[in-house]
């Protein structure tokens, strides 16, 4: 027999030599597809939340101003101070941490008001917060219909009109009465078609007097309550302008010229408003930031996750005056007609080839369609 030989050393040095390259090209090859991936996965999830969160704003944004008097709603509001000589008000708005308040000197509720640097101050693993995030607040009417076309906003038929007689308002506001007529508002008709006033709503009431607003403490009934110490501080008797009864009707003026009221209303609209305010929320969960809205004094609703940074900046009717993170001295809220709008995120967990955060963000200009509109020749 021929004498069988293997391997020799140098052999099978060479090819466990090209054996260990190999193995190691495809181990790197490995690592980076699964960084990549990683990557990937990472970045398509910040832009998913960024995306979310601002398609929401967005939404608000486009609606901000619909139905709402030019100038906004009225108020309650009380005696002037010096700070305020025309009056004061203590209207409250929603935050992360409680309550904060309207300018005191704004006598009526515009249809946006900015919140510069009163959200929290993000802090995340790596980094620690440099600016405060701000929050924002914007009105509009209700403006879904039932199946009956009947308006959920309640402004299908006035109040004591000839059509609806059975429809009344407390002389001292502190409750509605719909006329229950198919031709005017029974409340049924929203329960059939699923849309229901709850407690919390917010009712704006509009006649030849003026405009005010509500928040629904209570339903019973055709009957809407508006009892006092709702969140908002609308529910006021005290005040001497801005309330439900100071639209009543009124037989002259006294010999210090104010309003002689009866205990009747003029013919007077009922509308649902809703009150949307965003901001960003880092003590549910710290790690992981949430955007929130928040409709009303209602608990808010998680719209975007582990976001680091909410920025707005306003451009006014002026065309010059751009880029303010407040309203400057000499302009209004009502002047607003465009928003930029500024939306941070991070990764949820560390990029593993380099051990650290990713980082996105998103920006872009709203334009208030309700608000954009200024008559020249007026």
């Amino acid at each position: 027999m021929k004498k069988q030989r293997g391997f020799t050393l140098v052999e099978f040095s060479v090819a466990m030599a090209i054996t260990i390259v190999a193995l190691a090209a495809t181990m790197l090859a490995f690592r980076d597809a699964t960084h990549g991936n990683q990557n990937v996965a990472f970045r398509q999830d910040m832009s998913d939340n960024l995306r979310a969160g601002l398609n929401m704003i967005q939404q608000d944004m486009l609606q901000t101003g619909t139905g709402i008097p030019t100038g906004g709603i009225t108020i309650p509001s009380f005696a002037a101070t010096g700070a305020c000589p025309s009056g004061t008000s203590n209207i409250s708005r929603p935050t992360l941490t409680g309550t904060a308040t309207f300018p005191v000197c704004n006598l009526t509720l515009p249809a946006i008001e900015p919140g510069n640097a009163m959200g929290p101050c993000i802090t995340a693993p790596d980094a620690t917060c440099s600016v405060n995030t701000d929050e924002i607040s914007v009105m509009y009417e209700d403006n879904t219909t039932t199946s009956t076309t009947y308006v959920v906003g309640m402004d299908a038929q006035p109040i004591n009109s000839t059509s609806c007689p059975g429809g009344s308002l407390a002389a001292n506001g502190s409750a509605i009465t719909f006329d229950s007529g198919t031709a005017c508002f029974p409340l049924s008709n929203l329960a059939a078609s699923g849309a229901t006033l709850n407690a919390g709503d917010l009712i704006m009431f509009s006649n030849t007097n003026g405009n005010a607003i509500q928040t629904v403490t209570s339903i019973s009934g055709q009957t809407l309550n508006f009892a006092s110490g709702d969140g908002f501080h609308f529910n006021q008797t005290s005040a001497t302008l801005g309330t439900l009864p100071s639209l009543r009707n009124f037989s002259g003026l006294d010999s210090q010229g104010n309003k002689i009221f009866l205990n009747t209303y003029p013919p007077t609209t009922a509308t649902r408003v809703w009150m949307i305010t965003y901001y960003l929320d880092n003590l549910t969960d710290p790690l992981h930031v949430r955007l929130i809205r928040r409709v009303n004094f209602n608990t808010g609703q998680i719209v975007g996750e582990t976001l680091e940074n909410l920025q707005f900046t306003y451009n006014f009717n002026d065309g010059v005056t751009t880029n303010q993170v407040a309203v400057p001295t000499g302009f209004s809220e009502n002047q607003i007609r465009s928003v930029n709008i500024y939306l941070g995120a991070r990764s949820v967990n560390k990029y593993s080839q380099n051990n650290k955060f990713l980082r996105n963000n998103f920006q872009t200009q709203v334009t208030l369609r309700s608000m954009a509109y200024v008559n020249k020749y007026q």
